[in-house]
């Protein structure tokens, strides 16, 4: 089978931009990766962040699905410790009901948001022994055929067709989502350290399950592409800063390359930044199809999933197709 490629979308606002002009982009984005053979769009869900517009999740899926065709929209995911088990199924199987067999619900553990946000949003449960797996169990059960004989039912969503991945940046997701049977995601976007491990220990404890025979392996890494080496570094310079921004918690929209100060980093964030960014890749045709094809050979996935801030538009969608090209060969 050959390699599928998605995007992953935080519906990013870029400076000068609003929320319109933000949505107005990712539509447009969507059906660009849909002329391009894209398999996947996904959003994912974060709160309080000044250059991140996809804190509604399934409202902006919902959006996206109306203005495509073929392509698959879906989460990347839904904080599930956010939401009521029971609200999910709904919104999903709303989204099912109105757009058959091109919905995806990626599930993650992570509040994607800070601490005090998150208790906000929790209605002030701060419980950080959060049971990811019963709560998927839940929405699993909320979302099957047998339970119609419930007192409580989720409707839409009852025996809704949507397959649920399990998202994850560590060693714990990767076990879950062996034992429940269910494809995983993992996040080397911005958390790239244990994907190795992760990967094996997905790979070697997982149990087939109704859901799938054997393990479905998808890596999130950042690659941004362009016709010259020097350009794609100089237009993924504003994809540094906003990796530099959280982690120095300067909170702002994603910034023009001209704008960005990544030549005077101390030494301690640079060193975090180089941690945060080993699954990044940045390059014109030539080089992107040799890293990526060693990254493809070492790690198997069955599917690569892109992210990447790059500030101007028609340059991003430019770093689409080449990358759409790459993958095509891969």
């Amino acid at each position: 089978m050959s390699l599928k490629y998605s995007i992953l979308d935080l519906a990013t606002i870029v400076k000068g931009d609003n929320i319109t002009t933000t949505f107005q982009k990712s539509v447009k984005s969507a059906q660009h990766a849909e002329k391009l053979g894209y398999t996947r769009y996904w959003f994912s869900e974060h709160h309080n962040f000044p250059n991140v517009a996809s804190a509604a999740t399934s409202i902006l899926i919902g959006h996206i699905a109306s203005q495509t065709n073929t392509l698959r929209i879906g989460s990347g995911g839904i904080m599930l410790p956010n939401h009521t088990t029971l609200s999910v199924a709904e919104q999903f199987g709303t989204l099912e009901g109105l757009f058959p067999g091109r919905i995806d619900l990626g599930l993650g553990r992570a509040p994607g948001t800070d601490s005090l946000t998150a208790t906000v949003l929790r209605r002030g449960d701060a419980n950080p022994h959060y049971d990811f797996e019963a709560h998927i169990k839940e929405l699993m059960k909320y979302m099957s055929e047998e339970n119609a004989s419930s007192n409580v039912r989720a409707i839409p969503g009852e025996d809704a067709e949507v397959p649920i991945y399990i998202l994850g940046s560590s060693t714990d997701s990767a076990y879950l989502a062996a034992k429940l049977g269910l494809p995983y995601a993992f996040a080397a976007h911005f958390a790239p350290t244990h994907l190795e491990v992760a990967l094996e220990i997905y790979r070697s404890n997982f149990q087939p399950s109704e859901f799938l025979a054997e393990p479905y392996v998808m890596v999130c890494v950042n690659i941004i592409a362009a016709d010259s080496i020097d350009e794609a570094h100089y237009i993924a310079t504003s994809h540094f800063q906003a990796f530099v921004n959280i982690l120095t918690d300067r909170r702002q929209p994603l910034l023009p390359p001209e704008d960005t100060r990544l030549d005077i980093l101390p030494d301690e964030v640079l060193q975090h930044l180089n941690r945060m960014s080993s699954k990044t890749f940045v390059g014109d045709k030539a080089s992107l199809t040799e890293n990526l094809n060693d990254f493809v050979k070492y790690y198997r996935p069955d599917e690569i999933i892109i992210a990447g801030n790059v500030y101007d538009f028609d340059s991003k969608m430019k770093s689409y197709e080449i990358i759409a090209d790459i993958m095509k060969e891969l």
